[in-house]
Parts: C-alpha cells; structure tokens; sequence
C-alpha cells in the first residue's frame, strides 16, 4: 500500500489569488487602473489630442495654405471637427480619464462658439424679407421640369440655377415662366425672378488658365417693391482633392475677379448666389466673405446630393441679412438646392 503523505502546505495561487482581488477592489476605489495609475494620470494621449482640435478649430486661419493648400482643406470641412470631439469624449469615458475630460471642453467651447449659433431659431419672417433659392442644376440632369418645379414650390422670389445646358434651358424657361416672368441667362447661369429684371449683363470671373468658352457670371438689377436691388449669380471653377492637396487656384481666382465686381458695385443692397465650390469658412472665398454677410442660421449641407458633406452652394448679402438657410429635397442634380430667406433694410 502506497502511503499518502499531505505536506499540509497551501498552494501559492490560492493565497495570491485573494489578495490581487482585494488589490483591483482598493485600485477601483481609487479611480486607478491596473497599472495604478489615478484618473488625472491617464488618458495624456487623448488630452493631447483634445488641445491639438481646439487649436485646429480656433487657430485654423494659421494653417499654412502655401503646401497643398492645406488651411482651405481643413476649413472646407471645419465642422466635421465636431465628430473628432465626439470620439475623443467616448474614449476619455472609456479610459475614465478626468484629464481627458476636462481638456475636452477646450475644443467643445472652440467648436460651440464657430457653430453654435447657426442651431439657434431665426428671427421671425418679416413683411420685406425676400425668399431666395440656389441650385446648381447640374449638366447631367435628366428631370429639368421636375427640378423646376421642386424649386417653385418652395415660394422664393429669386431662383438662380447653374450648369444650364441648351437642351434644358427652354424646358427650365417654359416651366418657370408662369410664377417666375422675368429671367436672364448668360452662358451656364441663370436668374428667374417674381419682380421685373432689367440691366442684366455677364460678368467676367474666368481664370487665366482657362481658354475655352467660359460664361459664369451674371448681374442683373431686381425691382422689388422694397426698391431696386443688384443680384449676382456665380458659378465658382471647380477644386480638386488630390495627394498633393487641394487643387483649388482657379477657384480662389475667380473668386478675387467676382469680390472686386461686387466691391466696384454701386446699388445696395447686393445679394450673391450661386456655386461656389467653397464653404464660408474657406479663405479661398475670403474676397466675398470679407464683403458680404452670409447665413446667421443654418448649415445646409448641399454637396455632394446623396451624402452631404459641406454647403459650397451659397447665398450672401450686403446691407442686407441673410437669415435662416435649409437645404430644400434633392432633385435630379448632385447638389442639393438651398433657400435662404434676406431682410432688406
């Protein structure tokens, strides 16, 4: 017979086994993580990162533009920052991080204060507030009389589309001509209007670089029962993302040409609308913005249709208020139109 022999001795990980969960007890209790380290200790990454995005959110005008036009970049997608916030906030709960948490409100103050107010409710209509729509229609848009008529059944007084072709313009006429009597196109551009045009005529913003035919702009003298007012509609070059930047020169260009037009412009009040393939918060528009008021309320994503990223479709005023903007249902075109209500006086 084989004699069993009981040393009596405890095995170590039983002993042990306790007293690590009596250690996790006392760390959770005093905010540690397994490494001990207190909620004021961790989460040094993401409070980083949290300073880093108020400094891009406050600062962004001194983002360099002289390699690959990188400011213009950021701030063509300025308020998607705001997603940056949100992720930052579910990993500083995540790591119960109070470091974290409190270098948050830095970029939540700086993101509040760009775009807070555009969530606030506008001013209520008044009796000579003028309603305005902007479209670019697009030169591949198969439902012209569709799209006109989305737009009149918004009730503006001012309709200006883009990307006219000659086979629909005499649709995008016949179908306005009823509510919209008065209109003027010059090459792609168009203005339809409630009240009486006159002293329409083109406006040159055509790059140097482009040599083909190039017709995009267009002014025009609205009477309004408010009195007589100057009306531009512009449509901006296009901007490219590529490796090596924005590819935006023509744009920024163009946009120059059409500030000193308006900055030459006599008759206020002036309103602009058209595609200007740049948010207002990009320094490339900065000869228009530094001249012209644009939307207090509102973000009116308009591009790309089907997953709205920015408003590069604009309306913009001076000695007057743009009020509230909205982003009016797609149409057959790759932008969405925007209405934008004006206050005269």
């Amino acid at each position: 017979m084989v004699e069993r022999v009981d040393s009596g001795a405890t095995p170590p990980m039983r002993a042990a086994a306790p007293r690590r969960a009596g250690r996790r007890v006392v760390r959770w209790a005093r905010g540690e993580d397994a490494r001990g380290r207190s909620a004021w200790a961790r989460g040094r990454v993401l409070a980083v990162l949290a300073v880093l995005t108020a400094g891009l959110l406050a600062f962004h005008r001194a983002v360099p533009n002289s390699v690959g036009r990188l400011g213009s970049l950021l701030e063509a997608f300025l308020p998607w920052l705001g997603l940056v916030v949100v992720v930052l906030l579910g990993l500083a709960l995540l790591r119960r991080s109070a470091i974290a948490l409190v270098a948050l409100l830095l970029p939540v103050a700086a993101w509040t204060y760009l775009f807070g107010g555009l969530f606030l409710p506008g001013a209520e209509p008044g009796a000579h507030d003028l309603v305005v729509v902007q479209h670019n229609v697009s030169d591949e848009n198969t439902d012209p009389a569709g799209t006109a008529r989305a737009l009149a059944d918004a009730g503006p007084d001012l309709i200006a589309l883009e990307e006219l072709v000659p086979t629909a313009l005499p649709v995008y006429g016949k179908t306005l001509a009823r509510d919209y009597p008065y209109h003027a196109v010059r090459g792609t551009v168009g203005l339809w209007s409630k009240h009486p045009l006159t002293d329409a005529r083109p406006l040159d913003i055509k790059p140097r670089g482009i040599t083909e035919a190039w017709n995009r702009g267009l002014r025009a003298a609205v009477h309004t029962p408010r009195g007589e007012i100057a009306a531009y509609v512009a449509h901006l070059p296009s901007v490219r993302v590529r490796a090596s930047g924005l590819a935006s020169s023509w744009r920024d260009e163009s946009a120059g040409l059409l500030g000193r037009a308006i900055a030459a412009e006599k008759r206020n009040p002036v309103i602009l609308l058209g595609d200007l393939n740049g948010t207002v918060d990009d320094r490339g528009l900065a000869p228009l913005t530094s001249r012209m008021n644009v939307a207090e309320r509102g973000f009116a994503f308009s591009f790309p249709a089907g997953f709205p990223l920015a408003r590069i479709d604009q309306v913009m005023a001076r000695s007057a208020t743009v009020g509230h903007i909205r982003a009016l249902s797609a149409t057959g075109s790759d932008h969405l139109p925007v209405a934008a209500r004006i206050t005269l006086g």
